[in-house]
This record gives structure tokens, sequence and C-alpha cells, in this order.
């Protein structure tokens, strides 16, 4: 063996003599961290396998009648119940952190809406949050809608340009159309013809484009 080999050697010989000692020192607290780190994956997978999943499929099941309610527009029951099963608000109650919990504040937002409740609309709206980009994009148009209800064009345009930053085809150019002519409520002609050039370049398959060269004439003639 050559001379450069060995303190080579000596030296993981070394290593390996310190490792051993810090782990006969600290045995213990070794077996305390892994014990630690055993129970909370075991205690996570334990929750979603025994609670977790369990409250979704009943959140769901409940769920369904309500989502029947609201197709047929009976909204009363559909928010409240039937007596048998529960209505979006009891879900959100009792089954708030589940995604039907999730989802049933954006039915509980859209149902107040119907009826006119505006102010108990926008609170619903408000508190769902969603990955899905179309329904996140309705959900703020929504809550725009409900502001032009209530007279406040500043808070509607708020929400109508936080709803166009998630494109999607089916809402953005509906909801670009709502923008500019709120826009041209507020005497606002430049944000306006700005909105509707998009529909026009953006999606010129979408139905609002259809008909948005007169807008868009009109205000270039002005």
């Amino acid at each position: 063996m050559s001379t450069e080999q060995k303190p080579k050697n000596l030296a993981v010989v070394e290593v390996i003599s310190k490792s051993e000692q810090f782990i006969e020192k600290n045995q213990k607290i070794i077996l305390i961290v892994i014990a630690a780190i055993l129970i909370l994956v075991g205690g996570y997978f334990g929750y979603k396998k025994l609670y977790a999943e369990p409250r979704q499929e009943t959140a769901a099941s409940e769920m369904f009648a309500a989502e029947q309610y609201f197709k047929n527009e009976d909204m009363d029951k559909a928010l409240n119940g039937d007596g048998k099963h529960l209505g979006f608000l009891a879900i959100i109650d009792k089954y708030g952190s589940t995604k039907s919990g999730k989802l049933a504040h954006f039915y509980a937002g859209s149902a107040y809406l119907t009826k006119g409740e505006y102010q108990k609309a926008i609170d619903y709206l408000e508190d769902f949050n969603a990955k899905d980009v179309f329904l996140s994009s309705q959900a703020k148009a929504m809550i725009g809608d409900c502001y032009m209800e209530l007279n406040k064009t500043n808070d509607a345009i708020k929400y109508y340009e936080k709803a166009v930053v998630d494109v999607n085809d089916m809402t953005t150019p509906f909801v670009l159309l709502k923008l500019g002519l709120v826009y041209e409520m507020n005497k606002d002609n430049k944000k306006a013809l700005e909105s509707y050039k998009r529909i026009k370049t953006e999606f010129p398959a979408s139905m609002e484009a259809r008909e948005i060269d007169k807008y868009i004439t009109r205000l270039e003639n002005l």
C-alpha cells in the first residue's frame, strides 16, 4: 500500500469511528427523533385515510341533493336543506375543510346572487378559493355583478379586472364585454376600447366577438 493511501484510509476510519461514537452517545435522542418522524408520517396517513377521505365522501353525498335543488332553481332548499338532506350552508359549517365544503361556498354565493341578496353573495364568493381557472374567474365575475347591483361600479371594475386575469375561452370574453361597458359608465373610454379590442384579438371565435366591431367603431368615432 502506498504512503498516500494510508492517510486516506486512516481518515475514513477516523470518520467512521467518530460517527459510531456520536450515535452511541446520542442514541436516545436519535431514537426519539426517528419515532417522532414515524408518528408524524403515520398520523398524516391515518388522518387522510380514516378522517379526511370519509368526511369528503359524506360531504359529497350531502352535496348531491343541494345541487339538484340548485339546478331546479329552488334556492331556499339548496341553501337550507329539505329536512332530510343538508343545504349548502350546513355543509359549509359541518364540512367546510373538504373539497365539497369549499365548493359549497361557490354554490351559496351563486344562490344568494339569484335571490338578490348581494352582500351575502359577496361574502360567500369571497371565501371561495379554487384552483380551477373557470370557477375562480366566474366567482370573481359574480362578485363584480353583485357590486354592480349595489351601484358600486369601482368595486365591480376591480373584480371584473381580477376575473379576466384567469383567462379562459368560456368566461373571459363575456367578462371583458361587461368590463368595457362599466368603463364606459365611468367615462373611461380608453380602457373600454382596450377591453373590446381584447375580445376581437384574443377571442375571435367567441359569441361576443361577433358584434364587437360596432362597440369598437362607436368609441373610435367619438
